[in-house]
């Protein structure tokens, strides 16, 4: 197995975890002046309970630009009213109505890499281009500016590693140490971003289509509809989330090239696809962990926290709790109930959850369909976003780019043998 970079990652955060979590389920951390949230029952209640454990955690970090339709640091009446908008235009039905669409951009895509040869990196042609492509179709974006919005996209996600080279020791200091202010670098292309977003709302406001833009420039929710800046707030919501996806797809092959009999499991029966994605999503959540600030004092986990505290949600370990999950650490396609926590419970439930499965869900089919063999190639390890990539942030530190920012592997070379 050839991702010799992410493995002894996810081993140091899980190992970084396990210390914390012997200090208690929930705990102050004084280095980093926070709250760690590690089991389940207590991240649940943190997910249901978004009045006493608010998104809105701005005023605990660094001044950002953001937007007032950026719905995931909402908190009600203003959450309720800007998902209620992008829900009623992302309906289940226009999701299931893109499936053949979506079937029709993967195989295309899969021919072009296999135009190149048997050896081709699954990140770079399939699992970032397909939500990518999908993503622009929902919204009308024209085909000329996929490659413009890609790039700023990306650049607006990406998150630096100054210090590959560090020892754990030393990662573990620096972290403490770390500003978690959005570098200057970033603020250009965010803001190129919003104006080529700008462009296309005004232009769908002037002449609506049949398009998520023009749907949320339409659709009601509490008596009104989103103004432009409540618009462009969650259009960057949408075209973050292909990010999600591609998270979700690297994560799944990562997770069945080290086991690689479930692929003879999903070859005999492809009706367990979905829990192998489930599977996947519990194992390296797209998120690790959430902030949240507490709006008043509170008891959680037996410890009282006082109002305005910083409290970070460790999803990963929650969906490791031995106490929910038989056997957390073992990779089961059979793990009957499966209720991980990586999507989130309450208000704040992933809205693009059911897109990011559904086109996981037909990549790996037709997969499947077109090669009697899939492996990670050994000779070229996996090029991951960040040293923490896939399984979070460095340890010691948290970010409210954990909001917006899914830990992805943005390199997974591969080779396949068709039938």
């Amino acid at each position: 197995m050839g991702v010799t970079q992410s493995e002894p990652t996810l081993s140091d955060l899980l190992g970084y975890l396990d210390v914390l979590r012997a200090r208690g389920d929930v705990h102050f951390d004084e280095k980093i002046k926070a709250w760690h949230v590690l089991g389940y029952d207590v991240t649940q209640q943190v997910q249901m309970d978004s009045v006493t454990f608010s998104s809105e955690v701005a005023p605990l970090g660094p001044v950002e630009e953001d937007f007032t339709g950026n719905f995931l640091r909402a908190d009600n009446p203003a959450h309720r009213r800007l998902r209620g908008v992008v829900s009623k235009a992302l309906t289940p039905k226009m999701m299931a109505d893109l499936e053949p669409r979506i079937a029709e951009l993967t195989t295309r895509l899969l021919d072009t890499a296999d135009d190149g040869g048997h050896q081709w990196d699954f990140i770079e042609q399939l699992a970032h281009p397909l939500p990518l492509m999908v993503m622009a179709e929902m919204l009308g974006i024209p085909a000329d500016d996929l490659a413009f919005v890609r790039k700023l996209s990306d650049s607006v996600v990406e998150v630096q590693s100054s210090a590959a080279k560090e020892s754990p020791d030393d990662r573990r200091e620096s972290a403490s140490n770390d500003n978690d202010a959005p570098p200057l670098r970033e603020l250009k292309p965010l803001r190129e971003l919003n104006s080529h977003l700008l462009e296309i709302l005004r232009a769908r406001r002037e002449n609506p289509g049949d398009d998520l833009v023009s749907r949320l420039m339409t659709v009601e929710a509490d008596g009104g509809r989103l103004d432009e800046e409540e618009a462009l707030g969650c259009l960057n919501v949408v075209v973050a989330g292909h990010h999600t996806t591609t998270a979700a797809m690297g994560n799944t092959i990562l997770a069945l090239d080290e086991n690689p009999l479930v692929w003879d499991q999903l070859r005999a029966d492809p009706t367990l696809i979905p829990a192998a994605i489930d599977e996947s999503v519990r194992f390296r959540p797209p998120f690790p962990r959430s902030p949240r600030r507490t709006t008043k004092d509170t008891e959680l986990g037996g410890q009282k926290i006082p109002a305005g505290a910083t409290v970070l949600v460790w999803l990963i370990t929650a969906n490791r709790d031995d106490r929910v999950f038989a056997d957390p650490d073992k990779f089961d396609i059979l793990r009957k109930p499966n209720p991980h926590l990586s999507y989130g419970k309450g208000i704040h439930h992933c809205v693009g959850a059911p897109l990011a499965r559904l086109e996981t869900r037909i990549a790996i089919r037709l997969l499947l369909e077109r090669y009697r063999d899939i492996r990670v190639r050994d000779d070229a390890p996996a090029g991951l976003r960040n040293r923490w990539a896939v399984s979070g942030e460095r340890p010691g530190r948290w970010g409210l780019g954990d909001m917006v920012k899914p830990r992805v592997v943005n390199k997974l070379p591969i080779e396949v043998r068709k039938y």
